[in-house]
């Protein structure tokens, strides 16, 4: 069921690209993160073996177990909101964290990297969409926080993230990530070492694609409903 799931995935990946009408300043091959969360440490060994090294997780602690169980083979996103207390262990379990989302994270991160002699790579987080609900710098408060990045010599910006909200509508997530796509572009020409545009998730992550996407954030479209039963991270 995994490798068929992972062969769907990757044949929708493939007609997305295809859908593309330009060249892309993110390139034309796709990053896929496999989302693990609230799934058995298992299934990280599994989707390894058919090839997929990209691991994402939500939670630091549930990383952390896995990791334990696993050792840290492959490649590990932190893609759910980071509490600055944790920025320690996220320092130390994650190869990439995708969810900077505010400066007083990124300065914690700093603090904890230096502490290791460690650069940190990150993606800056911004919430286009201006949901209360959800992390992410506001796009005044992303503008603003470019300026001080130098200032953080530990840390090392790869690229932004971009949550579209849940909605019905095909034509505001395609605008989201239009925008999104906007924004790597611009930070592309600002700074070195620009590589990862990471937009969708399960139910969107054809049109971020569409949109210039090269990273994307699949878990239930492979790996299935999450069990929610047994949550003690």
């Amino acid at each position: 069921m995994l490798a068929e799931n992972l062969r769907n995935v990757s044949e929708a990946i493939q007609a997305a690209l295809a859908k593309r009408t330009e060249k892309m300043e993110t390139g034309d091959t796709v990053c896929l993160v496999a989302v693990t969360k609230n799934h058995p440490a298992q299934v990280v060994s599994e989707i390894e073996a058919l090839g997929v090294q990209n691991i994402g997780e939500n939670r630091v602690q549930e990383a952390k177990e896995k990791q334990e169980q696993l050792g840290h083979a492959g490649r590990w996103h932190l893609i759910g909101h980071l509490q600055t207390n944790k920025a320690k262990q996220a320092v130390e379990l994650f190869d990439l964290i995708e969810s900077a989302d505010s400066e007083h994270l990124l300065r914690a991160l700093e603090k904890e990297s230096a502490k290791l002699d460690k650069i940190t790579d990150v993606l800056l987080q911004i919430n286009i969409a201006r949901e209360p609900q959800k992390t992410g710098f506001l796009p005044e408060d992303y503008e603003a926080m470019l300026g001080k990045l130098d200032e953080l010599p530990h840390i090392k910006v790869r690229g932004v993230m971009v949550i579209a909200p849940n909605t019905p509508d095909a034509e505001v997530i395609h605008a989201v990530f239009r925008q999104g796509y906007a924004y790597f572009c611009a930070l592309k020409k600002q700074r070195a070492d620009i590589d990862f545009l990471s937009m969708g998730m399960s139910g969107d992550y054809p049109i971020a694609v569409e949109e210039g996407a090269n990273m994307v954030r699949v878990g239930t479209a492979l790996f299935g409903a999450r069990d929610y039963s047994n949550r003690g991270y």
